[in-house]
């Protein structure tokens, strides 16, 4: 697999997640199998490739059929995924420059790491822990990500904690993606051939697992 791939995949990665975002605030609800595609991505640190971050390419088709709708030419974009997308991008370059947050995402995620010895990924208290990191590092930045939806969904805490669990392995992709070098001018210039790279890996799960 070669960069401009693996550069496909973080982005799929990374819309996967603000997709799911958008899901629970609107919806109070999320697709259980993408969703733990998403939650483990943080957790998986020594991964021997991109691919493997996700748990295989199918690990994030979801984002990989998001990612297609958002930058074909005359798709219906969804413009709360964008900007969550776009938020998350914002975030990692201030990120970068904080040594202090770093470690004590790494030190964080070390911790939690440790306590699926004793539960699954996406139990409760493991997305609490991943949603508290989230709010202790990355939400101390004067840019926040102001999520939309229903109140009564936003509002509900064990919601509360899957979106910031699910922002903290959007930050784990985007900076994925940075480091397969990704950057914003792509979407202007490059959308085209991100979209075949995304459609070439959708056709090949359809080929391995045909409906």
């Amino acid at each position: 697999m070669n960069i401009a791939e693996d550069r496909i995949l973080a982005l799929a990665g990374m819309f996967q997640c603000t997709e799911l975002v958008r899901q629970i605030a609107r919806q109070g609800m999320v697709d259980q199998s993408p969703y733990e595609s998403c939650i483990s991505s943080i957790l998986t640190l020594q991964a021997e490739s991109t691919e493997a971050v996700y748990g295989g390419i199918r690990g994030v088709k979801n984002g990989l059929q998001v990612l297609c709708k958002q930058l074909e030419m005359g798709s219906q974009r969804n413009l709360e995924v964008m900007q969550y997308a776009l938020g998350l991008i914002l975030l990692e370059r201030r990120l970068v420059k904080r040594e202090d947050l770093i470690t004590t995402l790494q030190t964080g995620i070390q911790e939690v790491i440790e306590q699926t010895q004793f539960h699954p990924v996406t139990h409760p208290s493991i997305i609490t822990q991943l949603a508290q990191l989230y709010s202790n590092t990355l939400s101390t930045f004067d840019h926040r990500i102001q999520v939309a939806g229903e109140a009564r969904f936003l509002e509900n805490p064990i919601n509360a904690d899957k979106i910031r669990a699910l922002l903290l392995a959007g930050i784990r992709s985007t900076v994925l993606w940075r480091q397969k070098g990704g950057n914003r001018w792509q979407f202007l210039f490059s959308r085209g051939k991100m979209v075949r790279l995304a459609t070439q890996f959708l056709e090949q799960l359809e080929k391995l697992n045909p409906a």
